[in-house]
């Protein structure tokens, strides 16, 4: 080959290197803002044919990405997706308490607090003129607020809890879209890799993948010799290696505050997230899937073991108090609350009064009875069945009821000396209970209360050691029991530990505060540690971005300098085409 021919052929070399170069740059101006791409470079290399220098050849097009940052990258990716999660959801929570108080009336704000506060108001006014009906339904109006918040907000947990399992389903779909795609870029990068084609490209896409998968779950990976990227949970499970291993999730068709998951339990409410048949729950540690899961199943159930606290303590404690009277007229029957049998044994200790009385509270009948000489529920019934006028048994769902058989007549109980279990006579079967219900997925005002069809039980019963017939026995106009009330819901009740709160001593109202600051609390906390773990984040994505993204004025300087490589080649390509021609011309004279 003679010297012109080796010098053309090393300028047409150039020229189609410099070709490749330009095109990959205006590739990489092209996509600096496309999310995962990173800067390509043309590698170049001299051709040497026979110890001579024959031109240069692109080796190979690639990108440089720190695997360190890109690992840093991934885990930041992971704490973020949870953080995003536990940020959102706890916001959510938090809206379900209701804004708290604003200005200096503590009936303000429409907190669980504020509405408790609201409740003790609406007693205080009744206690003035406890038989006023309409200052009566206005506290059973104020109750049913209460009642139906503490309802409300339960029935708002759980439908977190549900969204929170919809939302692991929907997470696991998108993580095995993820490993289903890190799968096919392996097969592609190998088949690419192994024609002498750059995988550049691929890679960045199988890197944006990965990064995505993280966001939903921690993992751990790392790429074999033969350019396969392994993906592993983080006690080594395999979800990505020589194919995809997708995860299996079933959401719960119903969530309630009884839904609960028990690893390896065929009666778990909630289904694991299973890989290759292996529950891997636990070993989700990080990742929007993790948050979900302490969200439901540890988070939002300790808010719902500080509302059923809340609600069974009122419920007891009001009951306590409106077991104690009695309503005007008193009611036809009254049926308990606790579920008995005849043959249920009794302990009582004490004496009770149950007494029949007119619409206008004047006695018709009534019997003191000593509980300690009766044992089981059927002999108690039996004796009150003696007393003229009352019928009393224990019906077919297990409730004692007594009734009054005389047309116009209700039933009346004094609780007097009392004791079963602790309780007077009447709350130990819950025969006058305001309150329904046993947690605040359930409480409520009794029904017939709250419907008008009876009357608030403000009233008491005689307790004179003697009655008479045709007297009046129900002292209508007293405030003892309203009063009764209010001491109750503003004095020092005990509250047990429940969901993160200690056990405390304190007033109703003082016991929902605390719940709404624990949540409110916990909501602040998310938020700086989202906030916190977005910074991390970025910083990382930044650095990665610094080290293998794409520089607009670096690659614009560099596209301007292959031009001008690409106009010097054409030049020496013009050169010796004109040698060639001159040599040519020379040739034919001679």
């Amino acid at each position: 080959m003679s010297s012109l021919d080796i010098a053309r052929s090393i300028a047409f070399s150039g020229l189609s290197a410099t070709q490749v170069q330009i095109s990959v740059a205006s590739a990489n101006i092209s996509n600096a803002d496309t999310k995962g791409y990173t800067e390509k470079t043309a590698n170049q290399s001299s051709s040497v044919t026979s110890g001579v220098g024959t031109g240069v050849t692109i080796s190979g097009i690639t990108s440089a990405v720190d695997k360190l940052l890109l690992k840093s990258l991934v885990g930041a990716d992971s704490d973020l997706g949870a953080a995003d999660t536990n940020n959102n959801y706890l916001t959510e929570l938090q809206q379900l308490y209701g804004s708290t108080s604003s200005g200096d009336s503590s009936t303000t704000g429409t907190s669980l607090a504020n509405t408790i506060a609201a409740f003790e108001s609406a007693l205080s006014s009744l206690a003035s003129t406890p038989s006023s009906a309409s200052l009566q339904s206005n506290a059973v109006s104020a109750l049913a607020a209460v009642t139906n918040q503490l309802q409300q907000t339960s029935s708002g947990i759980q439908k977190l809890r549900s969204n929170a399992d919809q939302d692991i389903a929907s997470s696991v779909t998108d993580i095995n879209s993820d490993l289903q795609q890190i799968s096919d870029l392996n097969k592609q990068i190998k088949q690419e890799a192994a024609a002498g084609q750059s995988t550049a490209d691929l890679e960045d896409q199988r890197n944006s993948a990965l990064q995505d998968l993280a966001s939903q779950m921690n993992v751990s990976y790392f790429t074999t010799s033969s350019g396969d990227l392994q993906v592993y949970t983080g006690s080594g499970q395999a979800l990505v290696d020589s194919t995809a291993h997708p995860l299996s999730y079933t959401a719960a068709p119903s969530v309630t505050a009884s839904t609960t998951y028990t690893a390896g339990s065929a009666t778990s409410g909630f289904s694991g997230i299973t890989a290759n048949g292996v529950d891997i729950t636990s070993q989700i540690s990080s990742g929007k899937v993790s948050a979900l899961i302490a969200l439901r199943d540890q988070t939002l159930p300790a808010a719902q073991s500080q509302l059923d606290e809340l609600a069974q303590q009122l419920a007891s404690s009001v009951n306590a108090v409106s077991n104690q009277g009695t309503s005007v007229p008193p009611p036809t029957s009254l049926t308990g609350t606790a579920t008995v049998s005849n043959s249920t044994s009794f302990a009582g200790t004490g004496t009770v009064r149950i007494a029949v009385a007119d619409k206008s509270g004047n006695l018709v009948s009534y019997q003191d009875i000593d509980l300690s000489a009766y044992s089981t529920v059927g002999a108690l019934a039996a004796k009150i069945n003696t007393i003229p006028g009352v019928s009393a048994s224990v019906d077919a769902n297990g409730h004692l009821s007594i009734s009054a058989t005389g047309s116009g007549n209700g039933i009346a109980i004094n609780q007097m000396t009392s004791s079963v279990g602790g309780e007077g006579f009447s709350q130990y079967f819950g025969l006058n209970d305001l309150i329904t219900g046993t947690s605040a997925s359930n409480i409520a005002v009794r029904s017939d209360i709250l419907s008008g069809t009876a009357t608030l039980p403000t009233a008491t019963l005689d307790a004179s050691s003697t009655l008479t017939v045709g007297n009046s026995v129900l002292s209508s106009g007293s405030a003892t029991v309203v009063n009764a009330l209010s001491i109750a819901l503003t004095g020092s009740t005990n509250f047990a530990m429940a969901g993160g709160l200690g056990a405390t001593t304190g007033s109703f109202t003082d016991y929902a505060a605390a719940i709404v600051a624990n949540v409110a609390g916990k909501a602040s906390q998310a938020s700086a540690t989202y906030t916190s773990k977005q910074a991390a984040q970025s910083t990382y994505a930044s650095s990665l971005s610094s080290q293998s993204g794409v520089n607009i004025d670096q690659e614009s300087a560099n596209l301007s300098a292959l031009q001008n490589k690409y106009a010097a080649a054409s030049q020496i390509i013009t050169a010796i085409n004109s040698m060639f021609s001159a040599l040519m011309t020379a040739m034919s004279a001679a």
